[in-house]
């Protein structure tokens, strides 16, 4: 037996009264309609805003979209849908605007051509603003881009708010990462301190992960919230704390257009209209993404300082 397979067999076996007990979430709506998205009505001050922007299709908004694991995307159970948060915020746009919306899935590495040669209108895909692709493109904000902290559900550990937080904690973060570099330098300030270092671990399968977790192996796993919130569900962990996935600035997440193209003005004011009037909040809620929403949208905020 390998050594892999022996660390998920024991940590398996100490966790069996764990699995006998704990709740499941209800299963996501993957079907195709998705009769629980929030719709919008026609916003006629969208409208006039992108009265200039030339829409590749009459009467239709193109979102390009990244079709690869949920709370952001994924294939409905046709296999061919992509359903998740990336398509609900892409229809409340689209009907914002008074238009269909057909969703392009795309490789994540392949929206900003896609984008640029005509492919989509907007993409729709957990973009950050940074100041390198504003350059290049137009965005709209609708997200927070943070990294979320998460412990066993009956952990004893508090809220984690700051650098000293960590001091001496055993923490799992995916290599070569945004928050793996944080969290290096969070722990070389709390040395400098003569605060107790940190225990870095990695683990490359998601399962022994999970256990690592459960069994107290590791007492929290550092990495992009809304994955984290989304697999929160079944009660077994819980949030402790919130980073922002630029740290120390803030980072957003936006809808993307191309520079100068007529819609991005249009695509913030529909946004603000559905966080006033609540079908934003749904369309994070039903994902799991609420501690994400902001509060107001923005036109290319200042956005990650290039490296």
């Amino acid at each position: 037996m390998t050594h892999r397979r022996l660390l998920l067999s024991v940590l398996l076996a100490a966790l069996l009264p764990i699995a006998a007990t704990a709740q499941t979430a209800p299963a996501p709506d993957l079907s195709p309609e998705q009769p629980g998205r929030p719709r919008a009505q026609k916003i006629d001050e969208a409208v006039r805003l992108a009265k200039d922007f030339k829409f590749l299709k009459e009467g239709v908004l193109v979102v390009g979209t990244t079709t690869g694991r949920l709370p952001f995307a994924a294939y409905a159970t046709d296999t061919k849908t992509p359903v998740g948060n990336a398509p609900d915020i892409a229809q409340l746009v689209a009907d914002s605007l008074g238009r269909k919306l057909e969703l392009v899935s795309t490789a994540w590495a392949d929206w900003p051509l896609g984008l640029q040669s005509g492919k989509f209108d907007v993409v729709v895909s957990n973009v950050t603003v940074t100041e390198e692709r504003k350059e290049k493109f137009d965005f709209s904000t609708y997200r927070n881009d943070q990294l979320g902290i998460y412990v066993k559900s009956d952990s004893k550990l508090g809220a984690i708010k700051e650098p000293k937080d960590i001091a001496g904690l055993k923490l799992i973060v995916t290599a070569s990462t945004n928050q793996e570099q944080i969290l290096l330098r969070w722990n070389k300030q709390n040395i400098a301190a003569g605060l107790k270092p940190i225990e870095i671990q990695y683990y490359d399968d998601d399962v022994v992960q999970r256990l690592a977790i459960q069994s107290g192996r590791a007492d929290a796993y550092v990495g992009p919230n809304a994955i984290a919130a989304y697999e929160a569900r079944d009660g077994k962990t819980r949030l402790a704390g919130l980073v922002s996935g630029g740290w120390p600035l803030n980072a957003e997440i936006a809808v993307t257009s191309r520079k100068g193209s007529g819609i991005a003005e249009a695509v913030t004011l529909a946004l603000n209209t559905q966080i006033k009037n609540g079908n934003y909040g749904k369309a994070l809620s039903r994902w799991n993404l609420a501690s994400e929403a902001i509060e107001v949208a923005r036109t290319n905020p200042p956005g990650l300082p290039k490296n």
